[in-house]
């Protein structure tokens, strides 16, 4: 466990963790508290003045424009202001640029910052690079779906090895928000639902694009974002509000945050959302008391996008000053191109509104991550700039498309395709688009590399002898059917026909909150017209989310959900359709039977009526089924679970066992206490192709004296299986997997009863049971 987590024993045998109690925690990254490093910013930090303190606080685009909506410039009509980011720069009044790519550009500015400024004090690039630079894999929401972080290393890695040659040695990225409400469009640049995943796939980026070790030519520095909550804005819209107990906020929410701070992140961005009342940007509760006190970062924090400014939009500032005099107060250290920390506080630090050690220390936190990654040595692009796909990268990107993809249906084994002669009719507004086999925040691939589906089965075709018509039926948010007849002929004269159907790269990421989660446009009416052929229909869905796709599955024979794959979308779906590879991916979010129970997630807490078991939820409630916790016109449950994932051949699960059945309270509360217990299933291929299993642990805490979810994820594998083969899959259960937050926000184990599930998805039916037991004499029983 980190430092923070002191752990001691309370009165009736309660053990108590808490990071707000905790006295002195230990630098986040070490890297960053060398004393080396500290020593050269000691001396640096003598040598500047004022404005060039505020300057290494100050982030622009190339141009300098200073981007607000309408409501930014009724406020502020200064936010029209252009600047000369070049003149900045080369008067050290800059210290970092974002979306400014290219070696030559990137460059041109650090030359500016290096040879022209007084103090040559070099410029940070920063960049949203979110899956790939120029070779594109998944989107992280499909990435998600693989359960498998040493993966999402290598690709990290991989990433930053192409971005450093253009210059850019800073990703805004990882996003781990989690997100619980598929309408909430940047559920695509996450984990998901589930704090555990979300945490393992936090770690993985900051690893994969920091090395352990930040001076590497190759490596990036990390920004995790958006801190915090901003996947639980209400009603799934974008920048809107987010309000929620400490318990749920530090128990669900803030665990990925937790799990990239501990493994070195060196920063953070603040969010656009309020939360409880008080905006991220200007948060002292999340930005100092958490994140720098309990967590031990010691990373700077960059505002998001004008999120400075925005501060008076949310009402809790009147003035640019105010916002500025707050953010920076909060601990915000780096202004995104709001324009206000280089105009508004020299005159806040003059009239001493912020001391000049706030501002210092701000200055200390950024160039202590420029010595880190030794910009002042090296700060020009790294060796020979990648301008396109790196054929050696292509191999990866297609593995990490095919472990993405989830199979949600397959009836009569209708998947994998026969490997030979077949008709196949490609029917569908995504069958031929490169760019929306990329989604958004695609880097800056070239299309003509992205392999697209028709692509993939053309040459299949070839292969095997077969032959491939293409029609594209409709546009992607299209309310013509003219297309239509020309679909339902080519399905009538094919054997099989696979429809390419979804949302488009645009429709989620920022900005993209939808009300509605089916197919978009007449998509779903002309999935319904083709499978009125007979013929059997494959559909692939295409999304940055999960989608309402109730009514298509009864369509489709089979469904595959391939997210936005990446540069080499074509050939991985390719391969999973002909059988090449078996379908692995599980879903990192519930999809929804009905948009009307979002948010809907499967660690959901109890309730006091519960539906009585097998009780039957599709149907309208009767006398007995009425008064319970239940929709009237719709099912509780989700149509495609969290975990869920279909595969072409079977797993068995044997029955749960456990290392003991009782585990002493004292034993549970030593702060090294990492296997408390240990949890063993045999999983058997019963089937007749090799395949992957991805096996999932989950937990349910019952007596404790704050409720406890239904179950919560608490540890995964990837296992690879032979026909016939059979594997022991163990999972240890220590104090991070068992304790939980009590009513005071203190992370606590307490005498109760566990129930251990293993399985498939998160409805899982093997399971074991045991206690935390009191100490001898306690006098302590669970749920007391």
């Amino acid at each position: 466990m980190p430092s923070l987590f002191r752990t001691v024993v309370l009165g009736l045998g309660a053990a108590l963790v808490s990071g707000a109690a905790a006295q002195s925690v230990q630098p986040s990254n070490q890297q960053l508290a060398s004393p080396e490093v500290e020593r050269k910013v000691d001396a640096l930090l003598k040598q500047m003045t004022l404005e060039e303190k505020l300057g290494q606080l100050v982030q622009y685009n190339d141009a300098g424009h200073i981007a607000a909506t309408a409501a930014q410039l009724a406020i502020n009509p200064e936010a029209k202001e252009q600047v000369d980011a070049m003149q900045l720069a080369a008067e050290g009044r800059l210290g970092s640029m974002l979306n400014t790519v290219g070696a030559e550009h990137t460059n041109a500015f650090q030359r500016a910052a290096v040879e022209k400024s007084r103090l040559h004090i070099p410029l940070l690039f920063g960049a949203d690079i979110i899956h790939g630079f120029r070779t594109i894999y998944p989107e992280p929401l499909g990435l998600a779906a693989t359960f498998d972080p040493e993966l999402v290393r290598e690709l990290s890695r991989m990433s930053a090895e192409e971005a450093t040659t253009a210059g850019i040695r800073w990703f805004y990225s990882p996003m781990v928000d989690i997100s619980r409400d598929a309408r909430w469009g940047r559920t695509a640049e996450g984990a998901g639902e589930d704090p555990y995943l979300g945490a393992a796939m936090a770690r993985a980026y900051v690893q994969g694009y920091q090395q352990d070790d930040l001076s590497k030519p190759d490596s990036v520095a990390a920004c995790v974002k958006h801190f915090a909550a901003y996947g639980a804005v209400e009603a799934g819209r974008e920048y809107n509000a987010t309000d929620m107990s400490d318990i749920r906020l530090r128990q669900v929410y803030l665990p990925p945050y937790q799990a990239a701070v501990e493994a070195g992140a060196a920063t953070i961005m603040s969010a656009f959302n309020a939360l409880n009342g008080v905006p991220a940007t200007a948060n002292p509760y999340l930005l100092q008391q958490i994140l720098r006190k309990e967590w031990g970062f010691n990373g700077f924090v960059v505002s998001d996008y004008t999120a400075v400014m925005e501060l008076q939009n949310h009402g809790i500032a009147l003035t640019p000053a105010e916002a500025a005099r707050k953010a920076i107060l909060a601990g915000v250290d780096v202004d995104m191109m709001s324009h206000y920390y280089d105009t508004q506080l020299p005159e806040l630090v003059r009239t001493g509104q912020v001391p000049m050690s706030v501002v210092d220390e701000a200055v200390r936190r950024v160039l202590r991550v420029k010595f880190a990654l030794g910009l002042f040595e090296h700060p020009y692009a790294r060796g020979t700039e990648v301008t396109s796909a790196v054929p050696e990268h292509r191999a990866l990107v297609r593995r990490a498309a095919e472990e993405s993809f989830v199979l949600l249906k397959n009836e009569q084994d209708t998947l994998p395709l026969a490997k030979k002669a077949l008709k196949i009719a490609l029917i569908g507004p995504l069958g031929d688009d490169p760019l929306q086999m990329l989604g958004a925040w695609s880097g800056g691939p070239e299309l003509r590399e992205v392999v697209t589906v028709r692509a993939a089965l053309e040459a299949r075709a070839k292969q095997y002898g077969g032959s491939l018509t293409v029609v594209k039926g409709t546009e992607i948010q299209g309310t013509s059917n003219a297309g239509f007849a020309q679909s339902v002929q080519a399905a009538r004269q094919a054997d099989v026909v696979v429809m390419a159907l979804g949302e488009s790269g645009t429709m989620s990421g920022e900005a993209g909150s939808r009300a509605f989660l089916g197919l978009p446009g007449n998509q779903e009416s002309l999935l319904e017209a083709v499978a009125q052929t007979g013929r059997p229909v494959v559909l692939l869905v295409f999304s940055g989310r999960p989608l309402e796709l109730r009514q298509a599955a009864r369509h489709a024979a089979a469904v595959l959900e391939v997210w936005f794959p990446g540069t080499e979308a074509g050939n991985a779906i390719a391969d999973v359709l002909y059988g090449d590879v078996s379908p692995s991916g599980k879903l990192p979010m519930s999809f929804p039977w009905t948009v009307g129970q979002e948010p809907l997630y499967y660690n959901q807490f109890p309730t006091g009526r519960p539906p009585a078991p097998g009780m039957d939820l599709t149907q309208p409630p009767g006398p007995d089924s009425r008064f319970v916790s239940r929709y009237i016109d719709a099912p509780n449950a989700a149509l495609f679970p969290f975990g869920f994932g279909l595969s072409y051949t079977r797993f068995s699960y044997s029955k749960v066992t456990l290392s003991r059945r009782a585990v002493p309270l004292s034993e549970a509360t030593r702060e090294d206490a990492k296997k408390l217990i240990t949890a063993t299933v045999t999983v058997t291929n019963t089937g007749d192709r090799e395949a992957t299993e991805v096996v999932q642990c989950y937990v349910r805490n019952l007596g404790a004296s704050v409720e406890q979810p239904v179950r919560s994820l608490e540890g995964f594998r990837r296992v690879t299986l032979k026909p016939g083969e059979a594997k022991v899959v163990s999972f240890d259960l220590g104090f991070p997997e068992l304790a939980f937050y009590n009513k005071d926000s203190r992370k606590v184990i307490e005498p109760t009863h566990y129930t251990v599930w293993i399985g498939g998805s998160s409805l899982a039916n093997q399971e074991a049971s045991f206690d935390i037991t009191s100490d001898a004499g306690a006098g302590h029983t669970p749920g007391r």
